[in-house]
């Protein structure tokens, strides 16, 4: 190739635009890894600059020599000061912690007492728990043996909480306890006995609760009269009604629903008894006899004169309480359990008015009603729906074990009882007898500590469990509810 060919190609290649692109994508990556590699080398003497200041910083500050220091009196020891570990009780920690104690529930509600573990107020209201979401369920489940104080309790809570709108309702006070509390706060005792003019007809139509038709309304009176007359028979009988027999009752009540606006018991026993019209065969008669005799118990038998008429009282549902007072009955569980059957429907329509507002439903002496499966499946029912209605069931024992003594073991009977202690996420525990203490903190999933403070609990103590948290608490009462809540009295031979 002749030297002006080679010129000519040299002078090409320089002028080839490819060539020139690759040399300037050169040009731009030895620009940006200069200027990478300067930033890099800036960070990095801004490290060190820090760096040497902390250094220097650390070497101007003055410590104590880990020996102490050597001038005179100044302590200094040749080994180091090492601390052994530290086990004891929470109650002396409490004076080095002192700030460890549960933060109770807030003010809002009422004052019950002391917690005697942060020393502070302890104030309670099922309504204002469950909207706060503390509980679900606002029934409460009230144990303690005989002189604990837990009457005492029972009565500070329903009475204090009258004031903040809440109303009480004792479907059966079988001591008549409750009796002149009632009247104290302006409320009602409704006194049943033998001898006296007082009658409630258990089917009357009772207080009609807002919002319903006259279709619903009709429906539920007859629905209600209905299941009392079925868990009357069931009681007295002590067992199940049959299907024919459950034929008998309801002609009997239809009949006696058409002959009267307003039906009383004797006229239900005598169509049970004598169907009318007549039936040719007499079989419907026959069907009925049982449970026709069953029930003439209330209106000739032992229960005469107290449900076998017209009502000479009503139910006032606007009063702050209303109290059954049955304690003039005889001491027979059967007949208190009659009562407490015919006196729960007859304030029932009251209890099962949403616009009611908060109510106070007392069950007291439990261990009577639980025996009986018409009065534990109204129970039932009323607690499930406590949350609608807005109440608070409060059912009183004087031990836990009462729940065994409910059906066999596996029946649906017990179920029933164990359900009521589920569907109450607030438990108060007060003294309980040794022997008691495992069947309690079982039935309550107690810990080792709280079953341990139970037999210890002085009068007006008790363990409070609100779902998964625990309170001791001090009751602390006014003397004037003192003198009107105390129960021993008659024991002591004082008026």
């Amino acid at each position: 190739m002749s030297p002006d060919d080679r010129e000519r190609l040299h002078t090409a290649v320089l002028l080839d635009p490819a060539g020139e692109r690759r040399a300037a994508r050169k040009a731009r990556r030895r620009a940006a890894n200069k200027i990478e590699t300067a930033d890099r080398k800036a960070q990095q003497d801004l490290a060190r600059a820090a760096w040497e200041a902390e250094r220097e910083a650390r070497r101007a500050t003055t410590y104590l020599p880990p020996s102490g220091e050597t001038r005179p009196a100044a302590l200094r020891t040749p080994g180091r000061f090492r601390l052994p570990r530290h086990q004891d009780t929470s109650a002396t920690l409490a004076g080095a912690y002192p700030f460890l104690a549960e933060g109770g529930l807030g003010s809002a509600g009422v004052f019950v007492g002391q917690d005697l573990y942060s020393g502070a107020s302890f104030v309670y209201d099922p309504w204002v728990l469950y909207a706060q979401g503390l509980i679900t369920a606002p029934n409460i489940v009230l144990a303690g043996i005989v002189g604990s104080g837990k009457s005492s309790l029972a009565k500070s809570l329903y009475t204090r909480s009258i004031p903040f709108g809440r109303r009480v309702y004792v479907p059966g006070d079988p001591k008549g306890e409750h009796t002149a509390v009632a009247e104290a706060v302006g409320g009602r005792a409704i006194v049943l006995g033998h001898g006296m003019s007082t009658r409630l007809n258990p089917l009357d139509e009772g207080h009609r609760p807002s919002g319903l038709s006259d279709a619903e309304w009709q429906s539920q009176v007859t629905s209600r009269r209905r299941d009392l007359i079925g868990a009357l028979a069931e009681t007295v009988l002590d067992r199940g009604l049959t299907p024919l027999e459950h034929t008998a009752v309801d002609f009997a009540l239809t009949d006696a629903v058409r002959s009267a606006e307003v039906p009383i018991l004797p006229m239900v026993v005598d169509r049970i008894l004598a169907p009318q019209p007549k039936d040719d065969d007499g079989r419907l008669a026959e069907d009925g006899r049982l449970v026709g005799h069953a029930l003439r118990r209330l209106v000739a038998g032992d229960l005469a004169g107290l449900f076998d008429g017209p009502s000479t009282v009503r139910f006032d549902p606007s009063l702050p309480m209303v109290s059954l007072d049955l304690s003039r009955v005889a001491e027979n569980s059967t007949l208190i359990s009659v009562l407490m059957t015919c006196s729960s429907a007859w304030m029932e329509s009251a209890l099962l008015d949403p616009a009611g507002g908060p109510r106070w439903v007392v069950y007291d002496e439990a261990w009577r009603l639980m025996s009986h499966p018409a009065l534990l499946r109204r129970m039932d029912a009323q607690w499930r729906l406590a949350r609608h209605y807005g109440i608070a069931n409060l059912l009183i024992f004087h031990k836990l074990s009462d729940l065994d003594n409910v059906g066999d073991q596996g029946s649906a009977m017990r179920a029933l009882a164990s359900s009521l202690l589920a569907n109450a996420e607030t438990r108060v525990i007060y003294r309980q007898e040794s022997d008691q203490l495992g069947a309690t903190a079982q039935a309550l999933g107690l810990t080792g500590t709280e079953q341990g403070l139970l037999p210890g609990l002085g009068t007006g103590q008790g363990l409070w469990r609100i779902k998964n948290r625990s309170f001791v608490v001090q009751h602390q009462l006014h003397p004037a509810e003192l003198a009107m809540y105390e129960t021993g009295q008659k024991a002591r031979g004082k008026t």
